[in-house]
C-alpha cells in the first residue's frame, strides 16, 4: 500500500565536490544570488533561478540555423544517457542522408524537457517513469505498458512530442548498499533495510532528491530514517563514495555498471514504490514530420537493449573508460544495425 502523506525532508547536504553544488557555488558569485531564508518558499524560488539561468545559458549559446538538414540529439548528465544518445546518433549518420549534432550532458530532466520544447534539441533519451512523475507530474503507478501508452499519449496530445519505441531495458532505481553490508545483515529488501538506516548514511542525487518519484515518496513509503540528512552529491561520486565508506546507501540505476564491479548489492523495491523506468528516445513530432525517416532508424533500435547489454555498456565507459563512440560503434555492429 503506498502511503501518501509525505513528511518534510531533512535540508539535504551537499558534498563539497559535487558538480552539483560547484556549479551552484559559481552562479552564486556570478549573478551574486544566495539563497533566502525566512521564508517558505526561499528553497523555490532559489532553485527555480539557478535552474533558470542554466536554460537561459543553453538557449542562448545554442542558438542555430533551421534543423532542415540535420538532426540535434540531447542527452542527461550521466553515462547511459550519453551511450543512448550516441548510439541513435551514429545509426541516423549510418541509416540516412542527415547530418547530426550532438549536444550532450545537458544536465537532468527538466533542463532537457525544456530544451526539446523551446526546439533546441529534436530528441533525447528519456524513461517512462521519469516522464510520468517528473514532467507529467501524474500518479505514480501501472504496468510498462500502460504508462508506456498513457506518457506517449499525453506527450503528442499536450506537448508536440511523442516517444520512440522501447529500447528493451528498464533501468529503476537501485538502492545500493555494499555487498559485504547485505550478505554480513542477511539483507535482500528495503524493508528489511529500514530497520539499520537509522544507523547509516545516504547520498543522493539532487534531482533524486526533489522529483515526485524520488527521495521523500520513498522514505515514507519505507520508513527510512538516516543518521544524518542525505548527502547531496553528483551522480558520478556515489559509487566511489559508497565503495570507500563515506555513505552507506546510494540511489543509483539498475543498470549501473558499477554494481558488480563494486560488489555492491541492489536492495529489492519490495512494496513496488517505484514505477516501470523503460528507456525510450522523447521526439520532436516537428522533427518526425520533417524527416520520417528517423522513425524508422528508432524502430529498428527498439528491444535491441536488454538490462545485461546496458549494464555491460555503461560499465564499457564507467569501469574500463573507453570511448563511448568506439563502444556504440562496436555494439551496433554485434547486432547488424550497422556496416
Amino acid at each position: 500500500m503506498r502511503v501518501t502523506g509525505f513528511q518534510k525532508s531533512p535540508e539535504p547536504q551537499y558534498d563539497r565536490g559535487s558538480a552539483a553544488l560547484q556549479g551552484r557555488e559559481r552562479l552564486q558569485e556570478d549573478f551574486g544570488l544566495q539563497p533566502r531564508h525566512g521564508s517558505p518558499h526561499a528553497n523555490f524560488f532559489f532553485k527555480f533561478v539557478i535552474s533558470s539561468l542554466i536554460l537561459s545559458s543553453l538557449l542562448v549559446s545554442s542558438c542555430a540555423p533551421s534543423h532542415s538538414n540535420r538532426i540535434v540529439i540531447g542527452s542527461k548528465n550521466f553515462t547511459e544517457s550519453m551511450i543512448l544518445a550516441e548510439l541513435v546518433a551514429q545509426q541516423i549518420e549510418s541509416r540516412t542522408h542527415l547530418k547530426v549534432e550532438r549536444r550532450f550532458y545537458l544536465a537532468g530532466t527538466y533542463i532537457c524537457q525544456q530544451a526539446i520544447l523551446a526546439g533546441r534539441i529534436d530528441l533525447y533519451p528519456e524513461y517512462t517513469g521519469t516522464a510520468l512523475a517528473a514532467i507529467l507530474k501524474e500518479k505514480v503507478g501501472g504496468d510498462k505498458d500502460d504508462v508506456y501508452r498513457g506518457v506517449k499519449t499525453e506527450y503528442e496530445t499536450k506537448l508536440g512530442l511523442t516517444l520512440g519505441p522501447p529500447f528493451g531495458f528498464n533501468n529503476t532505481f537501485a538502492m545500493e548498499i555494499r555487498g559485504d553490508d547485505a550478505r554480513r545483515l542477511n539483507l535482500k529488501t528495503l524493508s528489511q533495510a529500514a530497520a539499520f538506516t537509522p544507523r547509516w548514511r545516504a547520498g543522493f542525487g539532487y534531482e533524486f532528491m526533489e522529483r515526485p518519484d524520488g527521495y521523500a515518496g520513498l522514505a515514507a513509503t519505507y520508513g527510512l530514517h538516516f543518521a544524518e540528512p542525505p548527502r547531496v552529491m553528483d551522480l558520478g561520486l556515489l559509487a566511489p563514495a559508497l565503495k570507500n565508506h563515506q555513505i552507506d546507501m546510494a540511489a543509483g540505476n539498475a543498470t549501473d555498471g558499477l554494481i558488480p564491479a563494486f560488489d555492491f548489492f541492489m536492495l529489492e523495491d519490495d512494496r513496488h514504490y517505484f514505477p516501470p523506468y523503460e528507456a525510450v528516445m522523447v521526439i520532436r513530432q516537428q522533427t518526425l514530420q520533417q524527416h520520417p525517416e528517423v522513425a524508422a532508424v528508432l524502430a529498428e533500435l527498439g528491444g535491441k537493449i536488454s538490462d545485461r547489454e546496458m549494464e555491460q555498456l555503461n560499465y564499457a565507459l564507467d569501469g574500463q573508460r573507453r570511448d563511448v563512440k568506439d563502444v556504440a560503434r562496436q555494439f551496433l555492429r554485434q547486432k547488424g544495425l550497422i556496416p
